[in-house]
């Protein structure tokens, strides 16, 4: 069935093009209102913002639901595409609504957040998906012929490519005659660029108008898709030779250097995705008029070949790291990636191998990747397969087998790295009948940030930390044990310039606060009284150049609290606290 066939059967009762911009327009306006009424709800912290679970399923469900729409009018019946969208818009909600509830309720910084991995990954699920399933609505078979799937899915990647340059374009137009009309001293349209109301509705909706725009010229769309296909499949070369010699080399380099990039299953699946992909711009739609020439078809075999033990090197690289530190995230997504990769290079090097009918395995290997891809990443960013409770569960189970010892293990990817379950799982820790364990746990939990030390530098950094108490008082000895944990704020205090502490009751509370002088800096620390942990709450910056000399030694002679020169005040729900405005004039000129 033709193209044009099928846009003819899936615009039934849209009213042609006119009906299908009218949806678009529609849908841009709808999709804008929404997530401006989001950002709203986060700037002013009111509902869904103060639900974090809802918040999210909202966010990403309005992010990428309605793309469902934009890229389905016209081309399923009406019916079905809105139960597709309602399916698909129901999974994001779900994955948003996951994302955000497995995070520490400290690591939203302002409204809640989707992570990165969940916009990035739902993103490429719901596209793979949406290409799958809109030709089998349209043919009415759950798997239709592969010139079916590779025509609607390349089509419509250009047209996001084109979409999204469209809107790009538009955005630096505005700015460029904003600028010009600020030259003259109207600066209202700079103004209103920088206005959510307005740039958050016209983006989508510029976008919508893009996807239409290159829709109504679909002849013009294949054109610039078989150009851009006859580009890339030659750079299948390129890449072909660089990724030959650079295995053909291994022999001889060893593979030290590369485990030594800790970087290197990154490395080598991204290079077996370009393969993957390149290998695919040659070969197109399997059809005898598309078959490319003889260099290139040659070049197909041996790419498709290199992708095998492309793979092979990314899970030994990965397996290492894994026997070595354990499980993580990344690790997890990786793991993951690379099991995709393996069918890909499995179901490649078949195609090369076999004999008869060019590539003709490729098509099967497509599809098959193309539906594990999906279902990989469903389960990754749901409960079924989270990956931070599984590397959590598998951390926890290296210290508690003796894999990795109470010093050497890291705290920290609990503290800031795991979520909920593994701020669940450092408190538990933090009272552990292992003395050491438990130490170290509560020192990690009194962090505020990751420095990305390796837990040795960091003993070595508090190592280095000295400090000296004031005449007649002591440190206290909760506070020495957790030196670690305040070595990233301390790093002045060393042994030739030691810091100087003074206990003293800051806030009135009947407990003693401390006080540590370093440099002009006199930095304020508070025990929380439910788990003792010290944390810096403030610090006190020394007014003039010429009195911060003095703040180390003044300390040792006494200090005072004195009533704050202005109130804090509260304005509009928020509280203010004054900044007074200090003036450093020589006495003597008075």
């Amino acid at each position: 069935m033709s193209e044009t066939t099928h846009q003819d059967t899936g615009r039934t009762g849209l009213g042609g093009a006119s009906g299908l911009f009218a949806i678009r327009l529609a849908t841009g306006l709808v999709q804008g209102l929404a997530l401006y009424l989001l950002y709203l709800a986060a700037d002013k912290n009111v509902w869904p913002e103060t639900q974090p679970t809802v918040f999210g399923a909202l966010a990403l469900a309005a992010g990428y639901g309605p793309v469902v729409v934009l890229a389905g009018a016209g081309r399923i019946k009406p019916a079905a595409l809105v139960l597709w969208t309602a399916v698909a818009t129901l999974v994001l909600a779900l994955l948003g609504a996951h994302d955000v509830a497995r995070q520490a309720v400290e690591t939203f910084r302002q409204a809640p957040f989707l992570s990165f991995p969940v916009l990035a990954f739902g993103a490429a699920a719901l596209f793979i998906a949406h290409h799958l399933i809109v030709p089998a609505i349209r043919e009415r078979r759950w798997i239709v012929d592969y010139t079916e799937y590779f025509d609607v899915a390349w089509k419509a990647g250009v047209q996001l490519a084109l979409s999204l340059g469209f809107t790009g374009a538009f955005w630096v137009l505005l700015h460029l005659g904003a600028s010009l009309f600020k030259m003259i001293g109207l600066g209202f349209l700079q103004d209103i660029l920088g206005e959510a109301w307005f740039s958050i509705p016209v983006t989508v909706l510029i976008f919508a108008t893009a996807v239409q725009l290159t829709d109504v010229r679909d002849g013009l769309i294949r054109g610039v898709r078989t150009v851009a296909l006859m580009l890339l499949s030659w750079l299948l070369l390129v890449i072909t030779v660089l990724v030959g010699g650079f295995l053909a080399a291994l022999p001889f380099t060893g593979l030290d250097g590369l485990w030594e990039t800790r970087s290197a299953t990154a490395l080598v699946l991204s290079a077996a995705a370009a393969l993957i992909v390149l290998i695919n711009t040659a070969y197109q739609d399997g059809r005898p008029d598309n078959v490319p020439p003889v260099v290139l078809k040659y070049g197909v075999r041996v790419a498709s070949v290199l992708i095998a033990p492309l793979v092979i090197l990314a899970l030994w690289g990965l397996g290492l790291r894994i026997g070595q530190h354990g499980l993580t995230p990344d690790r997890i997504i990786a793991a993951a990636c690379a099991l995709v990769g393996a069918i890909y290079g499995a179901g490649y090097l078949l195609a090369a191998a076999k004999p008869g009918g060019w590539m003709k395995p490729l098509e099967r290997t497509n599809v098959v990747a193309a539906v594990l891809s999906v279902l990989v990443i469903l389960a990754l960013f749901s409960p079924l397969a989270d990956p931070a409770r599984m590397s959590v569960k598998d951390q926890i189970a290296r210290l508690q087998r003796g894999a990795v010892s109470a010093r050497d293990f890291d705290y920290d990817f609990l503290r800031f790295e795991s979520g909920k379950v593994g701020a669940a799982a450092l408190e538990t820790l933090t009272r552990s009948g292992d003395a050491e364990t438990a130490r170290l746990a509560r020192a990690a939990k009194a962090r505020t940030y990751r420095s990305g030390d390796t837990p040795k530098a960091r003993r070595d950094r508090a190592a280095a930390v000295r400090l000296q108490a004031v005449s007649g008082q002591t440190i206290p000895t909760s506070f020495q044990t957790q030196i670690e944990s305040q070595a990233d704020v301390l790093f002045g205090c060393s042994v030739a310039s030691p810091c100087t502490v003074r206990t003293l009751d800051l806030n009135g509370d009947g407990r003693e606060d401390l006080l540590v002088a370093m440099a002009r800096t006199l930095l304020a620390f508070e025990q929380n009284g439910d788990d003792g942990l010290w944390r810096k709450v403030g610090q006190y910056q020394a007014a003039c150049s010429r009195n911060a000399e003095a703040l180390d030694g003044a300390l040792s002679t006494g200090v005072t609290t004195a009533p704050a020169a202005l109130p804090d005040l509260i304005v509009g729900g928020q509280k203010l606290q004054a900044t007074p405005e200090i003036r450093c004039d020589d006495p003597g000129s008075r």
